[in-house]
């Protein structure tokens, strides 16, 4: 007997997609198991010095919740902490630096985080994010699509989530990311090799978030001038027509550039383990804010992934021949066609 070719395809890819959705889901798992790990072996004692700090930290985040809330209410651009989120690390690292009397570890820190923050800004700032009226500027259009959602019909419900998410949530998580820095504040260790990783790993993982965005910028910009011409997107010449990026690592990798910003938080949780104040070596308390980061972006990913297979044919072939982050396979466009 034998069977459609179509129908063993069919029967593949579903596997593929349900195989898939088991990999999120042991990831939300294995992220939801470290993170309580990181919470309940770790020390939590803190200096006086510490202490002092984090208030300092908790009232700058805390204006800028009000802040975030109050103005995208006001303005109804709810892109306001999108604006702030490459901005307040960069404050909070060197706050501590500068309150831990500026040591190697929190400036190697600090630097990294400014390094990051400035490329964040950039990328973010052509893109249209950012006016003279800081309040004003493209709002991100996902939040649109969001806000479209049958979930959100009632106004009020919409402003919880303004409130509670966008507003107190996302604030919280930029703070919890940075505070492996405060973590190290009262280390006298010399740099050591676990520092020597974290600084590396994080340096790799900028690099590669930077590259990504770049070949992103140009691809999309690309697609349009071919487009202001009023070629419809599939009169335009491959790969462009496929409406999605697959230059370079976007070709091996559908969300390098989501793999990079994790890396680089990871990367820099390392230091409390070259500062010493790490339970085992591995587990402190600080690190569980780059583990919720990675659970923020598993989330992420879905809806960008969602919204690209509702505007672009192909993307979910892309889906099955390409790994999230794993380089493993590479995207072919005589593939897709098939």
């Amino acid at each position: 007997m034998m069977m459609n070719p179509a129908k063993t395809e069919a029967v593949g890819t579903d596997g593929r997609e349900r195989l898939q959705k088991a990999g999120t889901v042991c990831a939300v798992v294995l992220v939801l198991a470290l993170t309580a790990l990181e919470l309940l072996v770790s020390d939590y004692a803190l200096s006086e010095l510490q202490r002092s700090t984090l208030t300092v930290l908790c009232a700058v985040c805390g204006c800028s919740m009000l802040y975030c809330f109050t103005v995208g209410e006001l303005t109804k651009n709810y892109s306001q902490m999108d604006k702030l989120w490459s901005v307040l690390p960069v404050v909070y690292t060197w706050l501590i630096a500068a309150r831990g009397g500026f040591r190697p570890r929190l400036l190697l820190f600090a630097l990294i985080t400014t390094a990051w923050g400035v490329r964040l800004t950039i990328n973010f700032a052509r893109k249209g994010a950012y006016r003279l009226k800081f309040w004003t500027g493209r709002e991100d259009y996902r939040w649109s699509i969001v806000r479209a959602n049958p979930v959100f019909s009632r106004p009020i419900l919409w402003t919880l989530f303004d409130l509670l998410f966008i507003s107190i949530y996302q604030n919280a998580l930029v703070l919890a990311i940075c505070l492996p820095a405060l973590a190290c504040m009262d280390s006298a260790a010399p740099l050591n090799a676990a520092d020597a990783a974290a600084t590396v790993c994080a340096v790799l993982f900028l690099i590669l978030e930077t590259v990504s965005d770049e070949l992103q910028w140009h691809f999309h910009r690309t697609k349009q001038e071919l487009m202001s011409g009023g070629k419809a997107l599939d009169e335009l010449p491959a790969p462009y027509n496929l409406g999605f990026n697959t230059f370079g690592v976007w070709s091996r990798m559908r969300h390098p550039n989501y793999l990079g910003e994790q890396g680089i938080w990871l990367s820099l949780s390392l230091f409390t383990a070259g500062a010493g104040c790490a339970r085992y070596g591995i587990f402190h308390w600080s690190s569980a804010g780059a583990l919720l980061l990675v659970l923020l972006f598993i989330g992420s990913s879905a809806l960008g992934e969602t919204i690209s297979s509702g505007k672009y044919p192909a993307y979910r072939d892309y889906i099955r021949q390409v790994y999230k982050y794993l380089p493993l396979r590479k995207f072919r466009l005589e593939e897709q066609s098939r």
